[in-house]
């Protein structure tokens, strides 16, 4: 059987107060565990709301957008199960809130009930010590008119046996001894009314203690069950928070092992496949071993064609004769000049398909080619001056294609003029 504090708080003395006081204390002292409690309640709830919002921020912030095919829905899902945890830890944190306003109004509701039996148990306390100071007071005088009647009665004897003694002095004597037997009495009634009062207030402040002592211990094992099971609710609610979390992350655990590297990295590839076999290799030529007869056909390439031509014309610039229009015959020249730089020429008397071509850059009929310009750091790019076997032509104008060299050097047509033009310069419409 648990003790009682009804028959463990009593005072020493009469006045005493010490056992209520012991009891108050504690009562005070589980006050303040409750409001520690609820700060570590509220404290813990702005965590985890906190804590909360920060992972539904991450999860909303989390890349991933590249990534594609299974691992990219693990990513996703992983995303998506953090937010849910996130969402989870803000209604713990509303849980935990709403525990901390049950917390507090207990607490009040104690306060109340404490307030109305403490201010009795004050008061009664208050008439005892001022009804026992007067008792004592009242027996001190008692106690005093006694010795006092005492003394009379014994000097009104001695007055009374003694020979010399007159009436008077003996009437004077036994009247005063009487005064003083009657003042004993009066003392005597006051003194026990006295102590009758003390106690019935003593008796009063009995029951008021011992009710006082119940209903403390009765709001103080009320307490401790109300914090046990806060505590034991409140480890509940985080263990329900645990698992819920592994709840999550299991659907990201069953997520990855759907992820399959070789179905990512065939969706890769079926999606950004770019050729199933590489470059030509770049095979080395010899110049001066290049045949001499596919050169005179055009079957030289365009740099070679190019230098073969500059060469050419570099031999035969001390001649006053420039190339022989494209719209002559073709035929044996002096010198070779001619077959040599414009070898495919005869084509053009009999083109094999017309293609219409739109120049993609501006240019300008040119003789000497390879001439390095200033303005580009040293790049082969400008040449000069016009010939009238070239053509010019700027960026969208449509050129007819009549032949298309494979030294580098297109026949084309334009607005009734046939000349020469760099095929790079010109792009299919």
């Amino acid at each position: 059987m648990a003790l009682q504090f009804k028959d463990a708080f009593w005072g020493d003395g009469f006045t005493s107060n010490i056992g209520y006081e012991t009891i108050v204390q504690r009562i005070n002292e589980g006050r303040r565990t409750c409001k520690d409690m609820e700060d570590l309640l509220r404290m813990r709830a702005s965590a985890e709301e906190k804590y909360g919002k920060e992972l539904i921020t991450i999860a909303r912030k989390a890349g991933g957008l590249y990534e594609i095919c299974t691992l990219r829905t693990a990513l996703d899902e992983m995303k998506k199960q953090i937010e849910n945890i996130g969402n989870l830890h803000i209604q713990l944190s509303s849980l935990l809130k709403a525990e901390v306003k049950r917390m507090e109004t207990f607490r009040e509701l104690q306060k109340e009930q404490r307030k109305q039996i403490e201010v009795a148990m004050e008061k009664v306390q208050k008439t005892k010590v001022s009804l026992y100071k007067k008792a004592m007071d009242s027996e001190s005088v008692y106690e005093q008119r006694c010795r006092e009647a005492d003394e009379t009665e014994k000097t009104a004897k001695k007055v009374q046996a003694s020979s010399a003694s007159t009436p008077k002095q003996i009437e004077k004597i036994s009247a005063k001894s009487k005064q003083s037997r009657e003042a004993a009495e009066e003392a005597d009634k006051q003194y026990a009314s006295n102590v009758e009062q003390l106690e019935v207030i003593r008796q009063e402040w009995a029951s008021t203690h011992v009710s006082t002592c119940e209903m403390i211990q009765r709001q103080e094992e009320e307490r401790v069950r109300v914090m046990r099971d806060a505590l034991w609710l409140h480890c509940n609610q985080f263990s329900m928070q645990c698992v819920r979390e592994d709840e999550c992350y299991e659907n990201v655990r069953l997520s990855l092992e759907r992820c399959d590297v070789g179905d990512d990295i065939d969706c890769f590839v079926q999606l950004n496949k770019t050729g199933s076999s590489p470059a030509a290799p770049i095979l080395y030529r010899n110049y001066y071993e290049r045949d001499a007869s596919a050169e005179r056909n055009g079957k030289a390439g365009f740099v070679g064609g190019v230098m073969k031509k500059f060469s050419n014309l570099l031999q035969m610039s001390n001649m006053s004769g420039s190339k022989a229009s494209i719209n002559d015959p073709v035929g044996p020249a002096a010198g070779g000049y001619r077959a040599a730089v414009y070898a495919s020429i005869s084509e053009v008397s009999s083109p094999q398909e017309v293609d219409q071509y739109t120049a993609i850059y501006d240019y300008e009929a040119q003789v000497r080619r390879l001439q390095p310009c200033r303005s580009c750091s040293g790049l082969i790019c400008g040449f000069i001056p016009k010939h009238e076997d070239e053509l010019s032509v700027s960026v969208g104008d449509v050129l007819v294609v009549i032949c298309q060299g494979e030294d580098g050097w297109w026949t084309v047509q334009k607005n009734g003029q046939t000349g020469f033009v760099p095929g790079s310069y010109l792009g299919k419409q």
